[in-house]
């Protein structure tokens, strides 16, 4: 079995579906740190006549210290979910998908999570049914592991009988592959070239959310994100 792991992001890049093509088992890792800074796990770009459009979820920061992801909240002090929903129709109506797709993306927004990780995991789930993926999809909560590092990874490894895992080779410099071979466990490196596809919007934008080609491309995505 080949395993792959990632942070449950915002309405992911094509990267991450690359990866969970190429994979048995993907785990999102829901139990591990909230960045300080920015990061993907909140944020992602989409497009318009302008250039990158910026879709932002508003979390509770302040005053919670180190957070883990499971834990962050949404804030919903001012509805930043309606100027999701209007940013997105406003840019992409004209996409050929857009009718196909847009009342479910809006039904996931009605949802009025409380957790980022919620919120991701149902859009996540949503591009997994879309694409049709076979790749089994788990929570580390759902497993009941914890820890950091290359620790972790072994353990999750372990934990679903994989004994590979796979990841891109910039991410290498952070795992111990001595640790990981000392434990039975291959690495296995993926190879991703950033599709290019139909967009609107004048000059083509690389790595935005996979909602872009989602929208541009319909059902091709899954086969232009398996061959990427």
């Amino acid at each position: 079995m080949i395993l792959t792991t990632h942070q449950p992001i915002f309405l992911p890049w094509p990267g991450f579906f690359s990866k969970a093509t190429q994979s048995d088992c993907m785990v999102l890792l829901d139990d591990v740190q909230f960045p300080r800074g920015r990061c993907w796990l909140n944020r992602n770009r989409l497009k318009n006549e302008d250039g990158e459009l910026w879709l932002t979820v508003p979390v509770w920061k302040k005053g919670r210290g180190l957070q883990v992801i499971r834990e962050v909240e949404l804030y919903n002090g001012r509805d930043w979910r309606k100027k999701h929903l209007r940013s997105i129709q406003q840019n992409y109506a004209n996409a050929p998908y857009f009718g196909e797709y847009h009342k479910t993306i809006e039904f996931i927004y009605a949802k009025n999570q409380a957790l980022l990780a919620e919120l991701n995991v149902d859009l996540i789930r949503f591009f997994w049914e879309v694409f049709s993926l076979k790749t089994r999809l788990l929570l580390q909560t759902d497993l009941g592991i914890s820890g950091k590092g290359t620790d972790l990874l072994i353990k999750i490894c372990k934990c679903v009988g994989a004994k590979r895992f796979s990841i891109f080779p910039m991410v290498e410099k952070h795992i111990d592959a001595v640790s990981m071979k000392k434990n039975g466990i291959e690495l296995v490196f993926l190879d991703f070239h950033p599709p290019v596809y139909p967009q609107l919007w004048g000059d083509f934008i690389y790595n935005l959310s996979t909602l872009d080609m989602l929208l541009n491309c319909g059902p091709k995505s899954r086969e232009i994100v398996a061959k990427a």
